[in-house]
């Protein structure tokens, strides 16, 4: 992986109890859409992407892409997390890895996301030992400030950004349960 160091990409498959976390297929392009699109998902987020400007532009299949991970549900996609480098936006998180996790309405409330998430951080602690992984989000953002704390994520600061307060945490691999 190029923008997160000497890693295989894509990885096998990662399988939970009730997941598996693949790279986008083709298949995934509705949900995609309506992923972006969705209302709910756009609130902290600058709000929604224009339905019509996504149906024309977002690519069959969906871009592919390393540290981009579909989050799939018996067959479904129900959101993607991704893992990038920050790029120095954050001056506490140059250069560690990003965690970024989006899910469909449905999808809110079942734990999905926290499985997934640790999933995602256990397999990134398995081939980068000792890496640490950021997490930024909105600190009005009360489900994603719990998803937070439940993966294990510390808080580093807090910061005015986008016209809001923002909260900035990091996880260490050497804290996950195994």
């Amino acid at each position: 992986m190029t923008d997160l160091g000497p890693v295989a990409w894509p990885p096998a498959p990662l399988r939970t109890a009730r997941l598996v976390l693949r790279e986008p297929e083709a298949r995934d392009r509705a949900a995609l859409i309506d992923l972006l699109a969705s209302p709910e998902v756009g609130t902290y987020l600058g709000g929604p992407r224009p339905r019509d400007e996504l149906e024309r532009t977002m690519p069959a299949p969906p871009h592919r892409r390393p540290g981009l991970f579909a989050v799939d549900l018996d067959g479904e996609l129900i959101g993607q997390i991704t893992l990038t480098r920050n790029a120095g936006k954050l001056r506490h998180a140059v250069g560690k890895a990003e965690l970024g996790y989006l899910f469909l309405p449905k999808a809110w409330g079942h734990g999905y996301a926290a499985e997934s998430c640790m999933a995602v951080l256990d397999w990134f602690a398995d081939e980068l030992p000792g890496e640490p992984v950021v997490l930024a989000t909105q600190t009005a953002n009360a489900r994603s400030m719990r998803l937070a704390a439940k993966l294990g994520f510390t808080e580093v600061e807090l910061f005015h950004a986008y016209d809001a307060e923002q909260w900035l945490g990091m996880w260490s691999p050497t804290t996950r349960s195994d």
